[in-house]
């Protein structure tokens, strides 16, 4: 009720999100929600409101942050348009176990359920369920109950399985009076594996011969990733890490495997075919890093399982188990690491054979054209610092960095890899802008021609905010990884893959970063090194051939590969 300190809604919420602990705020404005704009204008100083250009790019930011940190990113949008353009970094988040919260502007309530101007019903589209894209939407009507609806949507975005949650704000509420006050913090709560479950596990590792770890998910922090190494040590169990979580186990170590997702080694296919028990720590076990449901086939894997996750509900959904533990990934792995193990196990050569595979997976195939793809990430690995973070969006191009790149991550106290397993292009460019701003720490985005297309425009927003980013864009002038799927199902038969593309160069300087572009391997190393001297960001072009499509062959191959077979 409205008080002798009452204030507009709109300002409460800016206070509900300082007291949650928010210092980033990604958006595009909207007169839905100028009220909190409003807000925003009153606490300057204490939280930053980052103007976007398209509400795309704003959510990705909010997901790379929520990632980031441990704790919702937070985004704005407005209406109908605004929500739609947000949904697709709302659909990462869910997909990627982020935490996030999305604050819908939205009709005024007396003009609901009229198709008013933009209106759209968000329970229906954002749809929170298993097949959703939030766990949680929720409308705000009644400005007394905001610091209600916000410490919820905090709470609920990290709680269990962290993934997005979605706020809408109807315009009248925004400018009513309230003397409510914002509630406390909220905090994760953490669960605990059952004694009984971690003597189980402890058996099920003393009946194997050939055990595999494969660890990944949200909710990882530098206490968890330290204790699973321990873990991993005491046991001298070989470590894969999920799709597009590669900073979660040091890839350096002597038990590191390799990454369990695209473009797979082979061999490393092949051992967890092979495996007896594999021990799936933080991974929802999705199409990507079960290969389509093929290492592990569904619902039933022939290796046993032991599935370790923060959502319940999770748990034996696609895959039943032998051992289902219900942990957050700090509980479960400390849980791990005192798990007390024999003085011999018989899976040391298998241990040590995964890790020379890995390391055997590092030397590249020889492939056409003036630029060596492998070289150019060995001089990202040289150069760049072991904090620095590393995004992209989603193509064939990511997969030279997700093969040849060595992180630290976690273990070392930092997040470095920011990639949407959810397989969305356009992600990394605003992602990198995002943990650049959020952390200052250097950012390497990996783009592809098409890819950069999709979110390019963020660059105005990293240059209004004096973000640095260094974002190495290979050009092969095609959506890559649809023409070589296209080559392998209708060879020769090329239709919708093939792109006329800009000056990429001239568009960076346009939107303040520097500009380069390089048609040959010795050209990168200079253009590196100035990159990470100059204070602004850069953009450097590679021109790469499109005969390399892959980390292992051409497009050619797989034509002539693809026309034997008919």
């Amino acid at each position: 009720m409205p008080n002798a300190n009452s204030q507009i809604a709109g300002h409460l919420l800016v206070e509900c999100l300082l007291a949650q602990g928010v210092t980033h705020a990604f958006g595009v404005p909207g007169e839905s929600y100028l009220a909190v704009l409003d807000g925003f204008h009153a606490h300057e100083g204490k939280i930053r409101f980052i103007i976007n250009r398209q509400e795309g790019g704003a959510a990705y930011m909010a997901e790379a942050h929520g990632k980031l940190t441990g704790r919702p990113g937070v985004c704005f949008v407005t209406r109908g348009p605004g929500a739609t353009n947000a949904s697709i970094g709302v659909h990462t988040a869910f997909q990627d176990s982020a935490p996030m919260v999305l604050f819908v502007g939205d009709v005024a309530s007396d003009q609901r359920d009229r198709e008013a101007f933009q209106e759209v019903e968000y329970t229906s589209f954002f749809g929170p369920s298993t097949k959703g894209m939030a766990k949680r939407v929720e409308r705000i009507d009644e400005p007394d109950r905001i610091p209600e609806y916000v410490a919820r949507a905090f709470a609920t975005a990290m709680n269990g399985r962290p993934g997005p949650v979605v706020l809408v704000l109807p315009e009248d509420m925004l400018t009513r009076l309230t003397g409510a006050r914002p509630l406390p913090r909220v905090e994760p709560v953490q669960a605990w594996s059952d004694p009984g479950s971690l003597r189980e596990l402890r058996e099920l590792l003393l009946q194997s011969k050939k055990p595999f770890v494969i660890a990944g998910g949200g909710g990882w922090t530098q206490q968890a990733a330290q204790a699973l190494q321990r873990f991993a040590e005491n046991w001298k169990l070989p470590v894969g890490n999920a799709f597009r979580f590669q900073d979660t186990f040091d890839n350096h170590h002597p038990l590191y495997a390799g990454d369990v997702g695209i473009g797979l080694n082979p061999k490393l296919a092949a051992r967890i075919k092979d495996s007896d028990l594999i021990i799936a720590i933080g991974p929802r076990l999705g199409e990507m890093t079960t290969g389509g449901y093929t290492l592990l086939q569904a619902p039933k894997p022939k290796q046993k399982l032991v599935h370790i996750h923060s959502s319940a509900e999770e748990l034996n959904r696609v895959y039943q188990a032998d051992l289902a533990i219900n942990a957050t990934m700090n509980a479960a792995a400390r849980s791990l690491e005192v798990l007390t193990a024999p003085p011999e196990v018989p899976w040391s050569e298998w241990t040590e054979a995964a890790h020379a595979d890995y390391e055997a997976n590092l030397v590249p195939q020889a492939l056409p054209g003036d630029i060596d793809m492998p070289a150019i990430v060995g001089l990202l690995k040289k150069h760049l610092p072991d904090d620095a973070v590393l995004t992209n969006g989603a193509g064939n191009f990511a997969s030279w960095v997700h093969r040849f790149f060595k992180h630290h991550g976690l273990v070392k106290g930092h997040k470095t890899q920011l990639a949407p397993t959810v397989g969305s292009m356009g992600y990394g460019v605003p992602a990198g802008i995002a943990a650049n701003i959020v952390t200052g720490r250097t950012v390497l985005t990996m783009a592809g021609d098409g890819d950069f297309l999709m979110n390019g425009q963020e660059l105005a927003t990293a240059a209004q905010y004096g973000a640095k980013t260094i974002i190495v864009l290979l050009n092969n002038g095609m959506f890559g990884t649809i023409r070589m799927h296209q080559e392998r199902d209708y060879p020769r038969h090329v239709s919708g893959t093939q792109l006329v593309n800009p000056d990429f160069v001239a568009l960076a300087k346009a939107y303040g970063y520097a500009g380069a572009r390089i048609t040959r391997t010795s050209e990168f190393e200079p253009e590196l090194l100035a990159a990470l001297e100059r204070k602004q960001g850069t953009l450097i072009e590679v021109m790469l051939d499109p005969e390399v499509i892959t980390t292992r062959g051409t497009l050619s191959a797989i034509t002539e590969s693809a026309l034997k077979k008919k």
